[in-house]
């Protein structure tokens, strides 16, 4: 599941929620927006309005393939009232890319009500999970691991609904952070670990009464599309529900989570995942991918050139890498070296990721058409390329062709995170082992660099990655 576009793993999917808030539907939808770099395989809401009685809440599902632009047309978001949602936006796992019933949110009623839930991350203990439940004659409608929260909080002997979803929380292991929308709250719920981000927002006087209404999301640059103010995140091992005296009082009731093996925050969100504009694990994005290429140049600076030579030309691989290019060169400048920065490559936004290669002859097809060189950049100069990451290399090699076809002198690659040697197993698409472009090469950085076809190569160390990571924490 590896984006073949762009070389990178991907991060398998974003949520989103809201609370007392008109038009629940338009609000997710716009939150599903923001957090469309976290899946774009496909996605679903949820919506949930009180009966005419008000003593129940009738929940509308609408799922489907593509973006969200794709998936909800303004009929679609019109059919889909209430005042409070949630959303999911899908990269391909398993169950396969085409096959709706493995798409979220999952609904589920069951003999206390409606319950609807959309999840990010991996659960580790799966297998053991699944095989539990088929062993109990228990129909699971997908191979999706998230189905399993619903069957774990049905089948949970505990008498209120919270406690339930307590008790299955508890079972869970791995990466899981989730927005569970019932008939009366909205409930946030992070993995003790707190593998991946989650927050909460707040919209001054949104709800349909006039008093505030609360969002729950991925990343805090869906609370931007939303016009939410920023209140916290979700803290490790933290349930929230949010509920009707949340909207009266501003409180939320709080559950902890049992800690098993302390916090080991995603580093990679930080690297690649995260939308550089958002606020996630205590810090901007883009402020840590800075200091992140600052480190990479005092490890792996420019090649020194001589007075009367032009200056080295650092250029980003499109579009992740623009940050860390940033810090490096101002890193590199410090050190006296000389050297600019510039736009190596147009990115045509017009090839999407549906792009077919018309011809298996030309294998790199879909990079050519993605990303053309700019020779007035390139022609005669030495070409320090910056990656936030390499996964398998083969796109990569193919960037430098490109660079080296538009008459670059000579072409250094350098990447703002440690080499990538296994596989992730708490929410991430990777290659296998086998694949790794680190891993194939045992880290030798002379074969690596002859195989890429550049002068030199040059990784951020992992203690590097740490050291520049924490040093950019308030």
């Amino acid at each position: 599941d590896l984006d073949q576009e762009t070389g990178h793993y991907n991060e398998k999917c974003g949520v989103f929620g809201c609370f007392n808030v008109q038009k629940a539907s338009h609000t997710c939808y716009y939150g599903m927006v923001g957090l469309q770099h976290r899946g774009q395989e496909g996605g679903g809401m949820v919506t949930g309005e009180l009966s005419s009685t008000g003593d129940r809440s009738r929940f509308h599902l609408h799922r489907g393939l593509g973006l969200v632009t794709d998936i909800f047309t303004p009929d679609d978001i019109a059919s889909l009232p209430g005042t409070s949602a949630i959303g999911h936006t899908r990269y391909s796992t398993a169950g396969g890319k085409t096959q709706l019933e493995g798409f979220q949110p999952f609904c589920v009623r069951y003999r206390i009500g409606n319950l609807a839930l959309a999840h990010n991350g991996n659960l580790s203990n799966f297998h053991e999970l699944r095989s539990f439940f088929e062993q109990h004659g228990v129909l699971l409608q997908s191979t999706v691991d998230s189905e399993l929260f619903l069957h774990l909080i049905s089948h949970s002997k505990r008498r209120s609904q919270l406690d339930q979803i307590f008790d299955a929380m508890t079972q869970a292991e791995g990466a899981f952070s989730c927005v569970i929308m019932t008939e009366t709250s909205l409930v946030a719920v992070r993995d003790p670990n707190g593998f991946r981000p989650l927050c909460i927002g707040r919209i001054p006087k949104g709800g349909p009464d006039g008093g505030d209404g609360y969002v729950v999301a991925s990343e805090t640059c869906a609370l931007d599309l939303c016009k939410a103010e920023y209140v916290r995140e979700v803290e490790p091992g933290e349930l929230i529900v949010i509920d009707r005296n949340t909207v009266n009082t501003g409180a939320f009731t709080t559950l902890r989570l049992p800690q098993k093996f302390g916090v080991s925050q995603c580093i990679f969100e930080y690297v690649y995942f995260a939308r550089p504009d958002s606020l996630i694990f205590g810090d901007f994005v883009t402020k840590v991918r800075r200091e992140h290429g600052r480190q990479l140049a005092r490890e792996h600076p420019v090649p020194k050139v001589g007075p009367d030579s032009p200056p080295v030309v650092v250029v980003p691989v499109p579009d992740s890498a623009a940050h860390a290019t940033m810090g490096y060169v101002e890193e590199c400048l410090r050190m006296g070296l000389s050297c600019i920065q510039d736009l190596g490559f147009f990115r045509n936004p017009y090839v999407g990721r549906s792009f077919i290669a018309p011809s298996q002859e030309n294998r790199d097809i879909k990079v050519r058409c993605k990303f053309n060189p700019m020779r007035h950049v390139c022609e005669g100069q030495i070409i320090v390329m910056i990656d936030d990451s390499i996964v398998r290399g083969t796109t990569a090699k193919q960037l430098i062709r490109l660079v080296m076809a538009a008459g670059a002198k000579e072409v250094h690659f350098r990447v703002a995170s440690p080499p990538v040697t296994d596989p992730c197993f708490y929410g991430m698409d990777f290659p296998t082992k086998e694949e790794l472009f680190a891993n194939v090469h045992a880290g030798d950085k002379t074969a690596m660099a002859k195989w890429l076809g550049v002068e030199s190569i040059g990784y951020l160390s992992p203690e590097g990655l740490v050291e520049s990571t924490v040093r950019s924490s308030p």
